[in-house]
């Protein structure tokens, strides 16, 4: 869907490339991502919207057919059986755009990736 390939400079930059519609969904899972980190930070990574907060919290992105949620391994494996219902991969989910997004279950995610983050210490 992205026909722009370069790097966006920022969030906005990012979504401005999209369809209203996908612009509606990219700002509510930006906004869902603010209200359950409201401390992270955003940037782009991988040409990507990413927040951070102490390292890596999430990326998202908006696809032909899906938006992409990249909360780590440890962000799909706490909530495994949630998603179940979705595909993806080890730390990466595909939210169908046919289907409602669960930004309920994407702040609990966020939720749990800031407390990760936080409070965890590989030492």
């Amino acid at each position: 869907m992205n026909t722009n390939p370069a790097t966006p400079k920022d969030i906005d930059e990012y979504i401005a490339r999209f369809p209203p519609h996908i612009q509606e969904i990219l700002q509510k899972i930006r906004m869902t991502i603010h209200e359950a980190a409201p401390q992270a930070q955003e940037t782009i990574s991988y040409q990507m919207p990413t927040f951070t907060l102490k390292g890596n919290l999430v990326h998202f992105a908006a696809f032909k057919n899906h938006i992409g949620f990249y909360p780590t391994p440890t962000g799909t494996e706490k909530f495994q059986e949630e998603l179940s219902v979705y595909k993806g991969g080890k730390g990466s989910i595909r939210f169908p755009l046919d289907r409602p997004i669960p930004y309920d279950l994407i702040r609990r995610i966020v939720e749990f990736r800031v407390k990760e983050n936080l409070y965890s210490s590989p030492f």
